[in-house]
This record gives C-alpha cells, structure tokens and sequence, in this order.
C-alpha cells in the first residue's frame, strides 16, 4: 500500500497455500522472507507461494534491495522470483513502488491479486497473463 503521505506498507496472509498440511500456518509471512516494505527503498512486497524457499532466498527484501540498487519493481520482482524457482520454490510477489503501480511476477499457473486505487477502479487478477494496470 502507499498512503496519501508517500509512505509504503506491506502486510501478508498466514493462509498458506491449497492442499497445505493441516494446522500449518504460512511461512511466508515471515518479515523479510514473503513481508517487507521500506520507503528509503522504495518498496513493498507481499508474497505467496512455498515459504521455506522465499525465507531462504529472503525475497521480499531482496526484491527491496534491488529497487535500492536502481531496478524498477517488475524488474526486481521477476529476477527474485526467477531465484526462487531456480532453487525449486514456487509462488509469487505483489510489489509497489514509490509511483503507486503494482507489480506482480509468479512461476505458478496463477496467483489471486488485486488492486485498487483512488484513480482507478478495483481490478483483480488471478493467471500470469492478467494485468493489475489499467
């Protein structure tokens, strides 16, 4: 989220992915790993998929890390994704910058997503080839 001030938040569901073991909270909530947003940055990232594999490669933050670098959000999205998968993680990222768009990469089929602003309609979004944009 970017609140009218400029200031950016992220926050992530415990909900887990479908056909997850029973009584298992989601992994990639963890700060760091599927949660992060920082304005010196200039991000935000919220994400789903196989938790143990974005803690080890703590994507949200290296999604943040990236756009500190100069790598606009897709861009920075989509290379951390191509390293999770590239240690066999699945799943994927909503990501907004300073701008306000958001951002979404995924090596899954799908991922459930949305976005709504004061300028636009709500749009949601759930295969890799729907845009969050208008």
């Amino acid at each position: 989220a970017l609140d009218s001030q400029g200031r950016l938040a992220a926050g992530t569901s415990t909900g887990g992915m479908t056909a997850k073991r029973w009584g298992r909270v989601g992994d990639v909530p963890v700060i760091g790993a599927g949660t992060y947003a920082s304005n010196a940055d200039g991000c935000a990232v919220s994400a789903t998929g196989s938790g143990e594999y974005f803690i080890r490669a703590t994507v949200a933050r290296d999604i943040c890390h990236r756009t500190a670098a100069g790598a606009d959000v897709q861009t920075a999205a989509e290379a951390e994704i191509a390293d999770v998968g590239s240690i066999g993680g699945d799943g994927g990222v909503i990501v907004m910058g300073l701008d306000g768009m958001p951002a979404f990469a995924i090596n899954t089929s799908g991922m459930y997503r949305g976005a709504v602003s004061a300028d636009a309609p709500a749009r949601v979004a759930i295969y890799g080839d729907e845009a969050l944009r208008p």
